[in-house]
């Protein structure tokens, strides 16, 4: 078996580190990951600047670009060879409910499901590092016992994405994993101003705001029991029920329209 490993944090993260030496007995596992933070980055790829790949002391390789785009050089080229598995994380900090759509844990994992290869992202809930090697083990169970799945997944062309949010606690207090939906929450905070040394006032984005759809059953509300969480994702963000509604609305506007001057109504 063989395992890319990347993430959003950088190659030099206690978090990749930490999932890196909980994974390396289990398959051939290499690490290509951004040289620099890249959260938020969510599957922004770099189009219009040249990507170089150096490799670390430690045998790690990193790219100046985003998560998207380690993983995308990888698979295209770089490896030389399809990995079985892509693994992201284990990220500082929680990516739950809204927090998926911009991560950068999250489309490093996704860009590997869209070459069709089964994905993980592994996030802890709180930012820290608190009890790494407790999410490191409970991402190497669930890699683990995943594994003998991986060649079927192949076989049939159904590669799957899951999103594991995994609580900052001992390994004695998690409760298991449990399959959850993913929450919701506020709008963000308000945006941070400050003046420059020059007189310019610069912009900083605040922080995520917190739960609003924290129900039984979300990501929000599993983690705060003990639980490491697990939330199947797709990719399609069609709204299917909705399509109904808006296909009157399509149909009209593309009826023909009369010419005045052909019919006579003309001026």
């Amino acid at each position: 078996m063989k395992i890319l490993i990347s993430n959003d944090d950088g190659y030099q993260a206690p978090g990749i580190v930490a999932l890196y030496e909980a994974l390396k007995d289990l398959a051939d596992v290499e690490v290509v990951a951004p040289e620099h933070n890249n959260s938020a980055k969510s599957n922004a790829l770099t189009l219009h600047s040249p990507l170089y790949v150096h490799r670390a002391a430690n045998g790690f390789r990193y790219v100046n670009g985003t998560p998207a785009d380690c993983v995308h050089i990888a698979l295209t080229g770089l490896l030389g060879y399809r990995p079985d598995l892509v693994v992201s994380g284990i990220n500082n900090g929680a990516n739950m409910g809204d927090d998926t759509i911009y991560s950068g844990t999250v489309g490093a994992a996704m860009e590997g499901y869209l070459f069709g290869i089964p994905a993980i992202a592994f996030s802890q809930t709180e930012k820290g590092w608190g009890h790494l090697d407790a999410a490191a083990a409970k991402a190497r169970q669930l890699v683990s016992r995943l594994m003998p799945s991986l060649g079927e997944a192949a076989q049939r062309g159904l590669p799957w994405l899951l999103n594991v949010n995994i609580p900052n606690r001992p390994l004695h207090e998690l409760r298991g994993f449990k399959v959850a939906r993913l929450g919701r929450r506020h709008s963000a905070e308000a945006v941070i101003t400050q003046v420059s040394p020059r007189g310019e006032t610069m912009y900083w984005i605040g922080g995520a705001g917190p739960a609003r759809d924290d129900a039984d059953g979300t990501d929000f509300h599993a983690t705060t029991e003990g639980y490491a969480t697990i939330t199947p994702l797709q990719v399609d963000l069609t709204d299917h029920e909705r399509l109904p509604y808006w296909a009157p609305l399509a149909a009209q506007m593309s009826a023909p329209v009369e010419d005045p001057v052909a019919t006579g109504d003309g001026a």
